[in-house]
């Protein structure tokens, strides 16, 4: 089983028998925040482990049968469906190995920003972002709500969330683009056909700990009144904050919270997560490729395309994989595509 080899499987049981051992000691909850993260680091190995040893038992069982079968139809039929079986959790586990990256098991802040287009790309970005938030919450994960711009018809300009969750960046990070739609316009009386542009910004959500420093005379804070639906849901009071780092560019805003305080420490903590972000990037020799990225939501780049006319597709330009089921793509249905992306 070379993917034992992947997954260092030994070490990480005697790591797993260790940190049992310290949650048995009395003193354990003295510290709750190292004890939080000590039954954190059991899950995520139980997750590994027991998954590997499951499929391995199931494989030894099968063997067994084999030498059990002689003629017996209905039982080489109960092997052959158990063999399908571990071979899909055998992908499953395989896939795992692809989650390797230093930030691949952190949170991440999920952006998506309408682009050319007007109208249409802001209908355009409201419908990636139901797209993805309908498959992150189906996959368990949490979505925490930064910030919203409403477009000024229809759609949104802009919103920023968190997704808290194992492995949140480490699935995502590959929906990174511009994303492409083209379609007959809704919004034209002709019936013309539009393309319309949206990208998706993928950031890891760094470790607290690690230092990031930031100039206060590099910040420009901006303090206004937070949006909303209107009559008793209006947010009376100046609450949101937008903070512009001035050396880069940067500009982040926040205010799904009443309090500004809040706002601005959540402000601070994803301009953190980029500004070590786009360290790690230079350090890669990527950064040029992420202005490009971000600069050109229009024609010439592209992530993926969503064509719903002159017939239908979804194609992934960077894995190649392609689908005409685009109903079932904006319906939330993207884990191939994930998939795919990670294999790639």
């Amino acid at each position: 089983m070379l993917l034992g080899g992947l997954f260092d499987l030994d070490s990480k049981v005697i790591e797993l028998n260790k940190l049992s051992c310290r949650m048995e000691a009395i003193d354990f909850w003295n510290d709750k925040d190292e004890a939080t993260k000590v039954i954190n680091q059991v899950n995520d190995l139980k997750s590994i482990i027991v998954p590997f040893q499951e499929l391995e038992k199931s494989i030894s069982n099968n063997f067994e049968m084999l030498e059990l079968i002689d003629d017996d139809m209905d039982l080489c039929s109960l092997v052959e469906a158990e063999y399908y079986q571990d071979f899909a959790r055998l992908e499953e586990l395989k896939l795992q190995t692809y989650l390797s990256g230093e930030y691949d098991g952190n949170n991440c802040i999920f952006e998506i920003h309408s682009g050319a287009g007007g109208t249409e790309a802001c209908d355009w970005a409201n419908m990636l972002y139901r797209m993805y938030t309908r498959y992150l919450l189906k996959k368990g994960y949490k979505l925490e709500e930064m910030d919203k711009q409403d477009g000024e018809e229809v759609g949104i300009k802009s919103v920023c969330f968190r997704v808290i969750g194992k492995n949140a960046y480490g699935y995502l990070k590959h929906e990174k683009g511009v994303h492409r739609l083209v379609r007959i316009s809704p919004f034209d009386s002709n019936k013309r056909r539009h393309t319309s542009f949206a990208s998706v910004e993928i950031i890891p959500e760094i470790d607290k700990t690690i230092d990031v420093v930031i100039q206060e005379k590099d910040l420009k804070i901006d303090i206004y009144r937070s949006s909303g639906p209107g009559g008793q849901g209006v947010n009376t009071t100046d609450s949101a904050v937008r903070i512009t780092h001035l050396p880069t560019g940067i500009v982040v805003t926040c205010q799904n919270e009443r309090s500004q305080i809040q706002n601005k420490e959540h402000c601070m903590e994803i301009l953190k997560s980029k500004l070590y972000s786009l360290e790690l990037e230079k350090q890669t020799e990527k950064l040029s490729n992420m202005k490009s990225e971000q600069k050109a939501i229009a024609f010439g780049s592209g992530k993926r395309s969503y064509v719903m006319c002159p017939y239908t597709l979804v194609k992934d330009n960077e894995s190649g994989y392609e689908t005409s089921s685009i109903d079932k793509v904006l319906d939330g249905e993207i884990e191939e595509f994930i998939k795919e992306g990670l294999r790639k």
